[in-house]
């Protein structure tokens, strides 16, 4: 779990805030046990009610790979999903404990971002993974089938409006169902003409008017970074773009962040400012509206539906790549894709003289 931006315990009452997600942990030490709510600070707001939890120390973890009888469900499976982003299927990986840990990591990637990394042990019949972060809890049985598919069940609700009870396959087992894979990132989102710069202007935080056309972005590299401080995805993004933005400003890269809140006022100005303040961003975060006004603020985007997206401006001011949602570092593998392959690209653009043929064509 991130660090709290505050805590007190007095000895058996504990408090902790989470002010860069508006969330309050509290919670009271009985028997060994520790019992309370966590959630919006704001309760009447858009972050909902808090949930009640209770926590106990667990004595003593079973090793999945010599617990009888363990399956090895290591690797790539893929999900059959409908979601209101148009996909079609999700990713669930499983990695391999590391050294002699007794716990295995899971992950599931889905167009927007991933779960987070879920841990977890065997207990017999399935794995039991979760987690309880800044954004909230997340857990999940993963039970082996004798067909070979593993059936994924969310003991905390429905998946972003997908059904509790999932399937997940081996790749090639989908690919012989003929069943379509998870969406490339970089073909979710497109433009409605290419050749057209994208616009924006929307007030920072002092009020102050940024646009595409200020001089600070003409003949730059910019990344135009869609988000919001209620966006768990949108957390795990913010590190790397400050990353880059530490890496590559000095040779001509500009960041730009429009942070889409959700419309309570008792709550979005305070979580944004502990976000960049959390986070340490140096560059431009601009109050361009909330959520339900997205496709009004970017009419030049077709199906513009993920938090994260990010679009990728070359040294002439056209759009390069979009990149829709974000795998963060609970999908190991997937984030260190992702981080090689936005590094290259940043390089690429930035090494284009402004007006060369090479950096006006569409780099992928």
């Amino acid at each position: 779990m991130a660090p709290a931006s505050a805590v007190t315990f007095d000895g058996t009452h504990l408090v902790a805030s989470f002010d860069y997600f508006a969330r309050k942990l509290d919670a009271t030490v009985t028997d060994g046990a520790l019992t309370g709510t966590y959630g919006s600070v704001n309760p009447n707001g858009k972050g909902g009610a808090a949930t009640a939890f209770t926590a106990k120390r667990v004595a003593k973890l079973v090793d999945p790979a010599a617990a009888p009888g363990a399956p090895e469900i290591y690797g790539s499976w893929e999900i059959a999903a409908k979601s209101s982003k148009g996909e079609s299927a999700w990713e669930f990986r499983a990695d391999r404990p590391v050294g002699k840990s007794p716990v295995i990591k899971t992950v599931i990637q889905r167009i927007d971002g991933d779960t987070g990394g879920l841990w977890g042990t065997w207990n017999g019949t399935s794995y039991t993974v979760g987690h309880f972060t800044a954004a909230g809890g997340a857990l999940y049985s993963v039970t082996p089938q004798a067909d070979g598919t593993l059936a994924i069940r969310s003991l905390l609700g429905s998946v972003h409006g997908a059904a509790t009870d999932l399937i997940a396959k081996r790749p090639s087992e989908a690919r012989k169902e003929n069943l379509p894979a998870p969406t490339d990132p970089t073909q979710q989102t497109t433009l409605k003409d290419p050749k057209v710069p994208l616009a924006f202007s929307a007030p920072d935080l002092n009020g102050k008017i940024v646009s595409n056309t200020d001089a600070e972005f003409q003949g730059k590299v910019v990344i135009v970074a869609i988000g919001g401080s209620w966006c768990p995805n949108c957390h795990d993004e913010a590190p790397f773009l400050v990353s880059l933005y530490q890496k590559f400003h000095k040779q001509g890269l500009e960041v730009v962040n429009l942070d889409f809140e959700q419309g309570d006022p008792a709550t979005d100005t305070a979580r944004l400012k502990a976000f960049i303040a959390h986070y340490g961003i140096k560059y431009p975060v601009l109050a361009a509206g909330t959520t339900d006004q997205l496709a009004e603020k970017f009419p030049q985007a077709v199906n513009l539906n993920c938090w994260p997206t990010s679009f990728f401006i070359g040294r002439d001011g056209l759009v390069k790549e979009i990149h829709a949602g974000f795998a963060g570092p609970g999908n190991t593998e997937g984030h260190a894709a992702l981080e090689r392959d936005v590094t290259a690209l940043v390089e690429k653009l930035l090494a284009a003289p402004v007006g060369s043929e090479s950096e006006s064509a569409q780099v992928r």
